[in-house]
């Protein structure tokens, strides 16, 4: 694979606010972002879009993409429940001359620092508590109290990964976080790769 522009992780457990943070960030010009569009072995949720929000595609497409070695990082989330970042999207990414934002999960999100490592910039964030996420993900009203408690579960695994990040982002205040993170974007989307060894 072809070295290209900065990458860019945010991962965090489910409600920590991740995904507005990235979508703050899409919004600023001078970062040069591009959304890294995750490939899942699930169907569409309420108003997702294929090539959009993910790239959807069944469970042995999945599984054939990673016997071709086509993923940059894949994990099974839960059971028979893939997610993965295809090297063809980082690629078409690089080609734009852009840097590539991911919003993915920790186990992800690590194997992409660990694969390049003066390239990236991983940033965890982290929900004020566990009690706050369990109210967020309940106000999204988008899950059964089952797959809310699954995904509580996972979170206390996935907090523990934290200091594995280069930086860990508090969400206690929203304007805060996207300021850090606005900062922590530039500074190092800023710095060529040699001052980085």
């Amino acid at each position: 694979m072809k070295k290209g522009g900065k990458l860019i992780v945010f991962s965090a457990p489910s409600g920590s606010g991740k995904t507005t943070i990235v979508r703050h960030l899409l919004k600023q010009p001078e970062l040069n972002l591009e959304f890294s569009i995750s490939a899942a072995s699930r169907a569409p949720r309420g108003e997702e879009k294929h090539g959009v929000d993910y790239y959807f595609m069944d469970l042995k497409e999945f599984k054939q993409h990673i016997k071709n070695g086509d993923f940059l990082e894949w994990e099974e989330v839960y059971r028979d429940n893939f997610y993965g970042t295809l090297k063809s999207e980082v690629e078409r990414i690089w080609a734009q001359g852009k840097n590539v934002i991911f919003d993915i999960d920790v186990v992800g999100g690590l194997r992409i620092k660990k694969k390049f490592p003066k390239e990236t910039l991983a940033v965890f964030v982290k929900p004020p508590s566990v009690d706050e996420l369990k109210i967020r993900l309940k106000n999204r009203k988008t899950e059964s109290e089952e797959k809310i408690n699954m995904r509580i579960a996972k979170a206390s695994i996935e907090m523990a990964t934290a200091p594995q990040f280069d930086f860990i982002i508090i969400n206690d205040q929203l304007d805060k976080a996207l300021n850090e993170a606005e900062k922590l974007v530039a500074n190092h989307i800023s710095k060529s790769l040699d001052e980085e060894e």
